[in-house]
Formats: C-alpha cells, structure tokens, sequence
C-alpha cells in the first residue's frame, strides 16, 4: 500500500511540476512567471511534506517552513516589484 501511494504521490507531482515550468516557460508576462514559480515552490513544499507523512518522520519541518517563507517572502518581493514598474 505504501509503495502505490509512494508512486501515485510521485506522478502526481512530477505532473504538477511540469506543467508549472511549461508556464514558468511559456509565461508571456512577468506575473505569469510568478505564479508559475510559486506554484512549482509550493509542489516542492508538497512533495517534501508528502516524504514526511509516507515515511513517518518530521525532521523535515524545519525544511518545510524555510521552504514556505521563501515562497512568501519571493512572492511578495516579485509582485511588489512589479507593481512599481507598471506605475
């Protein structure tokens, strides 16, 4: 049972993360690769926090939550810098 979830977890993400760096690819403005960048960080923080939960560990969490800040603190930063540069 665990090695079906293992690989469904797998598939699942590697599909997510593709599809993001298509947009991260084919993003026709700056906004759009944002999303693009955030949604692939977030299918990271997933599929980190899916390896935690499938082998019982939590020595992960710290990873996790750098991980998180990193997307947040990204993000914020990128569409404040975007806002300025359309005003």
């Amino acid at each position: 049972m665990t090695v079906l979830l293992a690989t469904v977890l797998t598939v699942l993400f590697s599909v997510t993360a593709l599809l993001a760096l298509a947009r991260l690819y084919r993003g026709p403005s700056l906004l759009d690769r944002v999303v693009a960048a955030d949604m692939l960080l977030n299918t990271m923080v997933g599929a980190v926090g899916a390896e935690a939960a499938v082998n019982r560990h939590a020595s992960t969490l710290p990873v996790l939550v750098v991980l998180s800040l990193l997307g947040f603190v990204g993000a914020v930063a990128l569409v404040r810098f975007a806002v300025r540069e359309e005003a």
